[in-house]
């Protein structure tokens, strides 16, 4: 049980450090504050920007942690808003749920 609080903390902690400030209060909380049609665009939109340009990596492939560095790293490139880098983060790890 105290690794699990230990890693649990860790992970928060990184999320908190490497997220954009829009993105810090969503990713700490572990909950999503999209709604589902904000999702449903994060679908729309993860398919046709990031789509535009590479294969479309399968979301379950990396952690949400990891994803927090492959979208601040990605999104400026596909010219993203911070509501779209939410909506397409939020996306993103929804479906492994």
């Amino acid at each position: 049980m105290k690794k699990l609080i230990a890693a649990a903390s860790f992970t928060g902690i990184l999320l908190v450090s490497c997220t954009p400030k829009a993105a810090t209060s969503t990713a700490a909380a572990g909950t999503s504050t999209s709604t589902a049609e904000q999702i449903a665009q994060g679908k729309t939109i993860f398919e046709n920007s990031c789509g535009r340009c590479h294969k479309l990596p399968d979301p379950a492939s990396h952690t949400p942690v990891q994803w927090v560095g492959i979208m601040n790293s990605m999104a400026p490139k596909a010219k993203l808003t911070d509501e779209q880098h939410q909506w397409v983060y939020d996306y993103i790890v929804s479906v492994k749920k």
